[in-house]
Formats: structure tokens, sequence, C-alpha cells
């Protein structure tokens, strides 16, 4: 009988996301959820692509999981190289980037960074800078070598908006730093870092970083908007534009993958947090899982974000030991430490829409979910 009311329930999101594809909220989404090892929830909706040709979204398409990237890859080599001893949360980052150091920055540590508190600006449109240069020197920039270690570079030169700790403001600059921190200290490119010590031994096969420009095959990727000063529909390359002149691999954003491969990290990072993953120690995991209080009343862990009542992206169900993140272009990862659960929800909301709203249907989708769960 309950078996039967779970799916009563979970009908409902069905309707919510057909719904919402209808009014041109979204072109498709692919929904995965699990809770404990009896409830599971896979549906994939709509499109995922609709110029320029249409193509159906389906379980194994492959989407732009923008700021996903901040704890799949960036966060999670952080944590292994404070493992290996390579890297230490509190420790000046321009011990280890000596460029840093400039413009009063000295005292900003990688904790700092992780938490968002460091001070950095949050953003600014390099690429527009490279892109003048580019129409003014006639040469190409964007997407190049140069371009990528430009962008480092000035940012590590930058100066601070405010001290370090004093407030937590969400952003990519830090984690463009945190790449190059895992560059410098890892010895290998970020993607390759996370290829040979995440994507692979966890089997991860579907997560990457594609190069700008993309040259492969374009059939299983969800495509994201269309981009005026690009001049196309961003399809197999990052959506993100410091990313994209980046080349494509930044600590920030460039990160692509399946619904299944960000499940298979939300159950690692479950498996972590329980003494069970052979990739992640526990007691660094269960670090990086907890509020930081940096500064007082933030709700930022080391890298991960958690639940805040009434506001959060994960809607109202998440226990208070939960962990999470959003991308831009419509995904989003939550894991409910306590109660062994893993919600992913992968969608490209700007694909031909550019919305710039709170895309309200997360929320709605996980709690819609937990609702019919919680009724097995």
């Amino acid at each position: 009988m309950k078996l039967a009311q779970v799916r009563r329930k979970l009908e409902r999101v069905d309707r919510v996301v057909e719904k919402a594809i209808s009014k041109g909220e979204l072109p498709g989404v692919v929904v995965r959820a699990e809770y404990g090892d009896a409830l599971q929830f896979e549906r994939a909706y709509g499109a995922a692509v609709l110029s320029p040709e249409r193509h159906e979204a389906r379980l194994d398409t492959l989407y732009d999981l923008a700021s996903l990237t901040k704890v799949i890859a960036t966060t999670s080599s952080v944590l292994l190289l404070v493992s290996d001893g390579k890297l230490h949360l509190d420790r000046p980052v321009a011990e280890f980037l000596p460029a840093f150091a400039e413009r009063d920055k000295s005292e900003i540590t990688v904790r700092h960074l992780l938490t968002h508190s460091s001070g950095l600006r949050p953003w600014r449109a390099y690429y527009m800078d490279l892109r003048e240069r580019e129409i003014r020197r006639g040469e190409t920039l964007l997407g190049t070598e140069d371009a990528r270690q430009s962008i480092v570079q000035r940012i590590l030169r930058s100066a601070a908006v405010h001290d370090p700790g004093e407030a937590a403001v969400y952003g990519d600059l830090g984690f463009i730093v945190l790449g190059a921190l895992v560059e410098q200290v890892g010895g290998e490119r970020l993607d390759a870092f996370c290829r040979r010590r995440i994507f692979e031994p966890l089997g991860m096969s579907d997560t990457h970083f594609n190069p700008v420009p993309f040259e492969g095959a374009r059939g299983r990727y969800a495509a994201t908007e269309q981009c005026e000063w690009r001049d196309k529909v961003v399809w197999g390359e990052v959506h993100d534009p410091n990313a994209w002149a980046m080349g494509g691999v930044a600590g920030h954003a460039g990160l692509f993958g399946s619904a299944a491969d960000v499940l298979r990290f939300g159950q690692e990072m479950l498996s972590a947090s329980r003494g069970e993953s052979e990739v992640f120690p526990q007691p660094l995991a269960q670090e990086f899982f907890q509020r930081q209080d940096l500064p007082p009343g933030s709700d930022w862990a080391l890298g991960w974000d958690t639940p805040t009542a009434g506001q959060s992206t994960s809607g109202q169900y998440f226990s208070e030991h939960s962990i999470g993140h959003t991308g831009f272009t419509g995904t989003s990862l939550w894991i409910d430490l306590e109660r062994g659960a893993v919600f992913v929800v992968l969608a490209n909301r700007v694909h031909l829409l550019a919305k710039k709203s709170g895309f309200a249907l997360r929320p709605l989708l996980h709690d819609l979910i937990w609702e019919a769960f919680l009724a097995a």
C-alpha cells in the first residue's frame, strides 16, 4: 500500500516538470534521487537541445555542471592534497602562490577561499578584456593557455575588497585561485589531477572538462544558451564565459557530467562521512562538511553549502546535516548525510532562455520527491 502511495506522490514530479517545460521555463531536465537502499527515482524529461536541432533529454545526457565544478572537482582536490600533507587549510595561500601576497592579501588562507570569505571580489568579466585585446591587436587569445594564465595572474595580483573572514560573499574568483593552487601543489593541470585522483577511482567515466574549441561528437550533450558574443549556441563547451576564455578548465566551472556520475559522487561523499570511502578520509571529509562559521553566522562549510532555513535551494526537508551546491545552468546536488539521501537535478535552463531567476523548480522538485520517499 505504501509503495503505491509513493508512486502516486512521485507522479506529482512528472506533472510539475511537464508544466514548467510547457511554460518555457526550461527545455528539459534529468532527475535522479535515492534514499537509503530501497527508494530510488530517475527520470529524463523534455529536450536536451532545441537548436540547432532537437535532441531529447536522456538519463545519460551530459550536462554543463557549472558551479558543481567547485565541489566535485576543486574542493575534492583540495581535500586530497590536505590529506597528502601538501596543503594546509590555515596556511596563507601566498606560501604556495607567492604572487597572491601582492596588495595586502598575505593573510588569506585556503580556508578563507573555500568559505568564500577571502575578501576577493566575487566576479569580473576578464573574458571581455581579452576579447577587446583580440579585436584591438588582431590576435587569438580566448581559449588559449596564454589567456588562462593571464586571468589567473590578474586574480592573484588583484586587491581584496574586504578583510579575510569579515564577510562571506559567494563568487568565482576565489575558486579560480583554488584551481591554480591545486595545479601548483599537485604538479599537474586540474583536469588531469581530477581524472587521476577522483573520476577514475570512482568510476565516473562520463565526468570531464572539455577543451575550447570542442571538436568531439555533441550528440550526448545538452546545449546551453545562444551566446551573442560567441555568436553560436554553446553546445559541448562550457557556458561560463571566464572558464571558456580559460580554455574550458578552471576551478569554478568547466565540468561536464551525467546524472549517474553526479549521483555516484554524492554516494561517495556519504561513504566518506561514514568512514567507508577508499578515496576520501573520514576525519577530513567530516571537517569539510561542517559549517565553518566564518564569519559567524555563515552557512558555508568548506566548499559546500548547507541548508538555510526557509530559503535554501535544497527545499524544506533536507536535515541540518546536509551539504549541497548548485550551478547557474540549472544543476544541483544535495546530500543528506544524516538520512543517507542523494538528490541530483541536471537541467539547461539557460538554453535559448538565459533565465536569471532563482530557478524555483529545484527546491520544489526536492520537496516533492522527499514527500514521496517519506511516505514509504
